[in-house]
């Protein structure tokens, strides 16, 4: 373990009161879902101690309910990059804030949109509120028709994705996550499990604070599903897929179907590109990518859990919307939160639909017992991306692409503006660090500046890799999430 530095504090656990923005689940909570103060100082004294003994005085909202997850993770070494108090991110968004404002109105829209099918984006009504609405805000960091974020429009082309290069481009869902996987001697359909429409949780406020105190779903509600499994065709179905994924998952089905596209999908700069009577594989081939993918996956998870525990401590955005649900009842409780978030259209619908303001759950748990910025699944999607793209080439432009049909059951052919490896790679990362948006669970600033963290983390391991091969090659050379050129020299 690591030597233990000051506990780092963010502006919204030491300005506003009541830890109201602090990262809380699990601990006891008053009938507004407010922290007991003296619970969360526990839980600070035991950040600062970082042992299992301080951990375990921590008091719990309830007996025998779900644990805190893992924060002794935050202290341990990694074995390859640069170590997990190294690296560095933003404050998230304070609590007050017009920016927290554009997040929580997004990822109320993408609640309420979760039955949308991709497919139908640019005809829907619902998605054409939900656009209106987000250019309403004076802070929204999503893409936009000229990606200048807040000036641009955001359109049914824009909605929900992510802000790298390509991403914009083509059908919502990452070709990586739609087309067969060669997988060893057989291929596999990329069709999923998917919950019925309408199968939201945590829309009923006594529900909702058992779950903050760390209690197992009452039954009130319960997860069900389609009989026949589905492409990813919409939000519930992404927000499903990511809920319940392992590890490297989505990035080792990448370097399969990559690896399909032959010789050419790999790296310009590929030692074996050129050569007549040397052929790459075990070194270069599409197992060396598998291997370099899988060993930043897992020290990933450290780095986040570092910024998660030890830094940020942000409250999940189902905390948000409990804050939002009692300010807005006549129950004289008030807290500062922003205009912008109150005049949403999206709080009179999802009133209307589910007659509490607070945020529909896509799993009757809620959101897991961890705090939520950076998002652990957006760092690991920017640690194996990156992995991914050093080892091929950005530019290649994938074979026969496809799209869902609008009832998830079939792959169609996509006959737009041509995608390639490297768009359909940031599309992935985003695909799975924001799709847990569209299961409650996130934000977008969660996704995006984790994103960015486990790049960092996997540059500064493919900087030591670099130096451990024979071949002579030009390093690894490939595009950032922000469009800059990366090189990495032998």
């Amino acid at each position: 373990g690591k030597s233990l530095e000051p506990l780092k504090r963010t502006p919204d656990e030491t300005k506003l009161p009541y830890y109201l923005n602090s990262f809380s689940k699990g601990l006891p909570h008053n009938e507004w879902g407010v922290v007991d103060e003296k619970a969360y100082e526990i839980l600070l004294t035991a950040l600062k101690e970082g042992n299992s003994t301080a951990f375990e005085n921590v008091p719990m909202g309830v007996k025998n309910g779900f644990g805190l997850r893992n924060p002794l993770a935050a202290y341990a070494s990694v074995h390859e990059g640069d170590a997990p108090d190294t690296f560095t991110i933003p404050s998230a968004p304070e609590f007050d804030s017009a920016w927290q404002a554009s997040e929580a109105v997004e990822v109320m829209w993408k609640a309420l949109l979760r039955d949308v099918p991709f497919a139908d984006y640019a005809s829907n009504s619902l998605v054409k509120d939900a656009t209106k609405d987000l250019q309403q805000l004076s802070e929204f960091r999503g893409p936009t028709s000229n990606n200048s974020h807040i000036k641009g429009k955001i359109s049914s082309q824009t909605l929900f994705r992510g802000v790298g290069p390509g991403e914009t481009v083509g059908p919502y869902i990452s070709q990586f996550l739609l087309k067969p996987i060669p997988y060893g001697a057989t291929t596999i359909p990329q069709r999923y499990k998917v919950p019925k429409l309408g199968n939201d949780h945590l829309t009923n406020y006594n529900e909702w604070l058992r779950i903050q105190n760390g209690g197992k779903p009452s039954g009130i509600t319960t997860a069900l599903y389609e009989a026949e499994s589905l492409y990813l065709y919409s939000g519930r179905a992404l927000g499903e897929y990511v809920l319940h994924d392992f590890v490297n998952m989505a990035y080792l089905n990448a370097a399969l179907i990559i690896g399909s596209f032959g010789d050419e999908a790999f790296a310009k700069s590929d030692p074996y590109s050129k050569t007549k009577s040397q052929a790459r594989a075990p070194l270069f081939g599409v197992n060396h990518a598998i291997d370099l993918l899988s060993r930043v996956s897992m020290p990933s998870q450290q780095v986040a859990w570092y910024q998660k525990w030890l830094v940020h401590r942000r409250a999940r955005p189902e905390v948000y919307f409990g804050r939002v649900h009692n300010h807005l009842a006549d129950n004289g409780i008030a807290y500062p939160i922003h205009e912008e978030m109150l005049n949403s259209k999206a709080l009179d619908k999802a009133l209307k639909e589910n007659g509490t303001y607070l945020l529909p759950q896509a799993s009757p748990k809620g959101a897991p017992l961890h705090p939520t910025y950076p998002a652990a699944h957006a760092v690991m999607a920017g640690a194996a991306v990156t992995m991914l793209k050093a080892f091929f080439n950005g530019d290649f432009v994938i074979p026969d692409p496809v799209m869902t049909s609008a009832d998830g059951k079939r792959l169609l052919p996509y006959k737009g503006e041509s995608l390639t490896i490297e768009g359909e790679l940031n599309k992935l990362a985003s695909n799975i660090s924001l799709g847990r948006n569209f299961a409650g669970v996130h934000y977008r600033s969660d996704g995006d500046y984790g994103l960015v963290l486990g790049e960092e983390y996997a540059i500064s391991a493919l900087r030591e890799i670099a130096h451990q091969y024979r071949e002579e090659f030009g390093g690894f050379t490939f595009r950032r999430f922000n469009g800059t050129t990366v090189e990495i020299s032998q």
